[in-house]
């Protein structure tokens, strides 16, 4: 039977952390949870505590970090955690409702159904599907995508997406240690690493809400970063070897 995790990491979710964690344990598929917690001075952590204890004693683990270090690392963290625990198909989800957690199931179908080795939850392939975001964000993320788009070469709408499901192969594949960065070029250069690896990507429409709860962790430096870094990312594309899958 396939195992699913989902990894969520957080900083300052009080607000959101317990809603969204009940939402993932009680959809019709089960999925365990891994929370990565960098330090939230707010007891984002004790609350994962009190339902590890209280209601998902098997289901639902935390790996507690000290200050902020970055999504980036957040993600490569669960990562290794997911593949040493041999879990077949692993998610990235923010803490803040932004991603329905529904969705979650289409991301599955699309990997464990249809044929994906990647599978993305994506604003943009049938057009801008993005909720209570100022128009401003949204026409820098859209255009970020597009830039990406052509500057790597890869058939991706939403190339800064950060809802994705893996299957664990993918990962043991890329070499993780050297992703690079940690803001939002971290989710292109898993994207193009993947991509360059040769894995099927498949980009499933979603709805993407702005969070109601919490303070949003964005920045203008999160965007530099990926501007910057995809034109890096580029640029050593042309030397490196990738692994390839089976290999």
């Amino acid at each position: 039977m396939d195992t699913r995790l989902v990894i969520i990491p957080t900083y300052n979710e009080k607000e959101n952390i317990e809603a969204i964690i009940s939402a993932v344990m009680n959809l019709p598929l089960e999925y365990h949870v891994l929370v990565i917690d960098d330090g939230s001075p707010d007891g984002t952590a004790s609350i994962v505590h009190r339902l590890m204890e209280e209601k998902y004693t098997d289901k639902l683990f935390i790996v507690e970090r000290t200050g902020k270090q970055g999504l980036g690392t957040a993600y490569i963290c669960g990562f290794k955690w997911a593949i040493e625990h041999k879990y077949d198909y692993i998610f990235e989800m923010d803490a803040d409702f932004s991603h329905n957690p529904e969705d979650l199931l289409k991301l599955y179908k699309a990997c464990a159904e249809e044929g994906a080795d990647v599978a993305i939850g994506s604003r943009y392939v049938t057009g801008v599907n993005v909720v209570n975001w100022p128009m401003g964000r949204v026409l820098m993320s859209y255009f970020a995508s597009k830039y990406v788009r052509f500057v790597l070469g890869v058939d991706i709408h939403d190339t800064t997406a950060g809802f994705m499901c893996y299957k664990r192969e993918v990962l043991e594949t890329i070499e993780l240690d050297k992703i690079r960065f940690k803001g939002y070029a971290f989710q292109i250069e898993m994207k193009f690493t993947a991509y360059k690896c040769g894995f099927k990507i498949k980009e499933v429409p979603i709805i993407f809400i702005n969070r109601v709860l919490g303070t949003s962790k964005m920045s203008g430096g999160i965007f530099s970063e990926a501007l910057l870094g995809v034109v890096q990312l580029k640029m050593s594309s042309w030397t490196r070897k990738y692994p390839k899958r089976g290999c």
